[in-house]
């Protein structure tokens, strides 16, 4: 690719956003909020796909359907393989969607 101007300021941008998540810390916030994000998609999607019934089936479908595709994604990698931190927020996305729908399925059963 040729070095312009638009490629040296996306290369920088993600130089420093890069750098900036190597921060254990900052890693593990990102983390925390990625399964929070999966335990609101995990409370939000039943709750809008129950308001019309025939769209349930289809929805828990698609839902399993991603998960099963983001574990086999992640659990894919060779063992002791680092992962890079987007596949574990998308791996603590899923397990925080997880969470979620069983505590629909609770508050549904009680």
């Amino acid at each position: 690719m040729q070095n312009t101007r638009l490629n040296n300021l996306v290369d920088g941008v993600l130089g420093q956003l890069g750098r900036w998540l190597r921060n254990p810390w900052r890693r593990l916030s990102l983390l925390v909020i990625s399964v929070l994000f999966g335990v609101f998609l995990g409370t939000a999607i039943p709750t809008t796909t129950g308001q019309a019934a025939t769209w349930d089936i289809v929805a828990a479908a698609i839902l399993m359907a991603l998960t099963e595709a983001i574990s086999r994604i992640v659990y894919s990698n060779r063992r002791g393989a680092t992962q890079s931190l987007l596949l574990e927020a998308l791996n603590a996305t899923k397990l925080g969607l997880i969470y979620g729908m069983f505590i629909e399925a609770f508050k549904i059963g009680s």
